[in-house]
This record gives C-alpha cells, sequence and structure tokens, in this order.
C-alpha cells in the first residue's frame, strides 16, 4: 500500500485551499456578526459579503445584484427551476396553462429530480433530451423540443460523470432567436456550471444564460456554499420563505465565512494550470487506452474538461475497483458522489447507450491543481495490477459456474 494518499476525486470535492481559509478564519469568531444587522459588527459582515459578490459577478461579467448566494448548485438549481415554475403559475396571463421544461436524460440527480417531481405533481411537462454516444447534446434537438409553453431550458456546461462540454452558446443563441420569434421573455436558459467554472469561459454574456449555478466545494472553497447568477428582471420567485436576504431570493442567515471563502476561491482561480493538467490527463488516457485490454473511454476523446477522464472496464465490478483502489491509498469514483451509495447502474452511461456491462465497471477519475506525473503513474501501475486480480477472480467464479452446472 502507499505511504502517501494520492486523491483523483476532484469531481467529488476539492480540498480547502490554505489561501480561501485564511480569508474565512476571521469571520468565524473576530467578526462574527449577522450581515443583516445594522450596528457594526453586522456592517463589518455586511462588506465582506458584498466584496465576495463583487469578485462573483466580475467573474461572471455580470451586476454584483444579479449574484444570488445559496448553499451549493443544488440549492441554486432547485430555485432556478422551481421558481420559474413559481412564477409562471401566479402570472393571470398564463392562468390554466401548465410550463413547459426542457432538461437533458444525463444532468445532475438535484435537476433530475426537481423535474421529475414537478412531473409527477402535475405542475410541468418536461421533455428529457438525450445526449448521442459521446454525451452531446444537439443544440437542434433543444430548438425542435421548444413549444409555445416552453418557460425553461437546463442543460449543464460540463457533465459532472464524463466530463464531456455542452455547446451552451449554441443553445443560447437557439433560445435567443426563439424568445425573439414569440416576443416573450420565455424560455429562460439555465445551466450547472459546477464542474465548468474551474475550466471554462463562464462569461455570461458569451455564453447566452439567464441563470447560471455552482458549488464552491467543487473550486477550492467550503463546503455548504454556492450561487445563483439570476439575470435582472427574468420571472424567478423564491421558493424558501422567511427573511428578505440575497434580495429577497433566498432567506436565512448569510454563511459569511462561506460566502468569504467563495469569493476568494474565485478570485485566486488560475486557468494557466488547466494546460498542465490537461497534459496529465491526455497522458493518463493514452496509459490507460493502450496499457489495459478491454478497456472504453467515456465521453467525448476531444471535447471534456480538462480534468476529466471516465472508463469502463470489462468483466471488473465497479465497486471492487473502487474498494480496492482505496485499500491502495487511491480514491477515485464510479460516477457522482451524490449518487456512490447506490446500486444502479449510472443514469448517465445509460443516457449514452453504454451496456449494463460497461456501467458496473466504470471509474471516473478526475485531477486536480496539484496533481503530479508521479501520482499519476502510481495510479496507472496499481490500477493495471488490481483490475488484472479483478478479472482473474472474476473469471474462476465463471467457470466454477460453468462446471457446477454441466
Amino acid at each position: 500500500m502507499n505511504t502517501k494518499k494520492i486523491y483523483l476525486d476532484h469531481a467529488a470535492t476539492t480540498p480547502v485551499d490554505k489561501k480561501v481559509l485564511e480569508a474565512m478564519l476571521p469571520y468565524f469568531s473576530d467578526n462574527f456578526g449577522n450581515a443583516m444587522s445594522l450596528h457594526s459588527f453586522g456592517r463589518v459582515a455586511e462588506d465582506a459579503v458584498d466584496e465576495a459578490r463583487e469578485i462573483v459577478s466580475n467573474f461572471l461579467n455580470c451586476q454584483s445584484s444579479e449574484i444570488v448566494f445559496t448553499s451549493g448548485a443544488t440549492e441554486a438549481n432547485n430555485l432556478s427551476i422551481k421558481g420559474a415554475v413559481k412564477s409562471f403559475q401566479i402570472n393571470p396571463k398564463f392562468k390554466g396553462q401548465k410550463p413547459h421544461i426542457i432538461t437533458t436524460a444525463f444532468e445532475h440527480h438535484c435537476v433530475l429530480d426537481t423535474c421529475k417531481s414537478l412531473e409527477k405533481e402535475g405542475l410541468a411537462e418536461i421533455t428529457y433530451i438525450k445526449p448521442d454516444k459521446e454525451g452531446f447534446i444537439s443544440p437542434e434537438d433543444i430548438k425542435k423540443a421548444i413549444r409555445r409553453n416552453t418557460i425553461l431550458v437546463s442543460v449543464m456546461y460540463v457533465n459532472n460523470e464524463i466530463g464531456t462540454i455542452a455547446p451552451i452558446e449554441k443553445i443560447g443563441k437557439i433560445i435567443k432567436d426563439s424568445r425573439k420569434k414569440k416576443y416573450s421573455i420565455y424560455p429562460l436558459f439555465h445551466t450547472d456550471a459546477t464542474q465548468a467554472i474551474n475550466y471554462l469561459n463562464c462569461d455570461i454574456e458569451k455564453l447566452g444564460v439567464d441563470l447560471l449555478s455552482f458549488s464552491g466545494h467543487k473550486i477550492y472553497g467550503p463546503k455548504g456554499v454556492g450561487a445563483l447568477y439570476l439575470k435582472r428582471r427574468i420571472p424567478i420567485r423564491k421558493i424558501q420563505d422567511g427573511g428578505d436576504q440575497e434580495g429577497q431570493m433566498r432567506a436565512g442567515t448569510h454563511n459569511v465565512p462561506g460566502i468569504v471563502g467563495l469569493g476568494k476561491a474565485i478570485a485566486i482561480i488560475d486557468k494557466k494550470k488547466n494546460k498542465k493538467i490537461e497534459i496529465l490527463r491526455n497522458y493518463l488516457m493514452k496509459k490507460v487506452l493502450q496499457e489495459i485490454p478491454k478497456t472504453k473511454l467515456n465521453g467525448s476523446k476531444k471535447f471534456r474538461s480538462p480534468a476529466n477522464l471516465n472508463f469502463s472496464f470489462l468483466n471488473v465490478e465497479g465497486e471492487g475497483l473502487l474498494l480496492s483502489l482505496d485499500m491502495e491509498g487511491i480514491a477515485c469514483s464510479t460516477g457522482s458522489a451524490c449518487s456512490s451509495g447506490a446500486l444502479e447502474p449510472s443514469h448517465v452511461l445509460l443516457a449514452i447507450e453504454k451496456k449494463p456491462e460497461e456501467t458496473h465497471g466504470s471509474l471516473r477519475v478526475s485531477l486536480g491543481k496539484d496533481t503530479t506525473k508521479k501520482e499519476i503513474d502510481i495510479f496507472i501501475l496499481k490500477l493495471k495490477e488490481i483490475i488484472n486480480r479483478l478479472r482473474e477472480i472474476s473469471g474462476n467464479i465463471l467457470k466454477e459456474y460453468y462446471n457446477s452446472n454441466d
């Protein structure tokens, strides 16, 4: 077993950067005020929240008033989707009409489950666009699915499991054209950019989105905080009652240390490091595909996040592979961290028409800014050993089964 652990699961979460932690610490004990309080303690906290809001808005190229801090992307996604439906429902202009939402079949569960819940409760009609075998969403498929009552299109920027990048800018132009033809503000365009913030251009003007969600803990910030870009004057209603925080869009006491940490994490994003990560990723991809037989890459080989790889190893059970790697001090995942406790095949891999045996033997490897070539070499060596052993065990079990049934 390796004495030094190797972490290759950055798509699940990242360590808090030391600079981020340093920025957060004063707001736990020294500057502990409530950002909504009028006294000096509150003003210090409010100033910190405002500064973080300014950092995030500059990064996204929007106004600071268009940033809503949340507990993470899950809440931001719920607010976007349910908030759009709620706003549509209370508008007398649309009385008696059922809203229609377009999303994809391989979104994160927080988007899919929100849509399915609305569908089950009879509150919305949902169209689930299927990706192709590489995980691409066709803008033309989106265009064909738009109806008169379509109020929202939600497409994730980078798929969290297979890393394929969606053509957000092209979809944005299609939606803009649709609005012009209908002389309507609908459909709104939302993207879950959680896996994109660190690596891709997230200028909202370039992307053409009305709503954009992300989480702090994927970008070397703290857990339990995220943000939603919410374009001015678009019809979204709050879904959480209570106080008037975040422009009356999100009730609840501000998580000041978390918000400060999120702002700092955004401020120190260095996309120059992406080239180094991408070189390591390509090295890893080439070695695994060349040196381990019966291996398939899931997702696009070219148009994917520079930090993501997802493989299917035939005749290997994913959970056994994951646990064997963990015993060697190597952390990866079999898919989304939020569903790692589930025994069902990955809905993402099923959506891109992978066979059941391919979904069960899948492994997601996600690199980070501090990942080294030495770590990659150790990982490849251990991976080959483990897969050979697991395949041998699998073969022996099958032989015993067939011999006993002769």
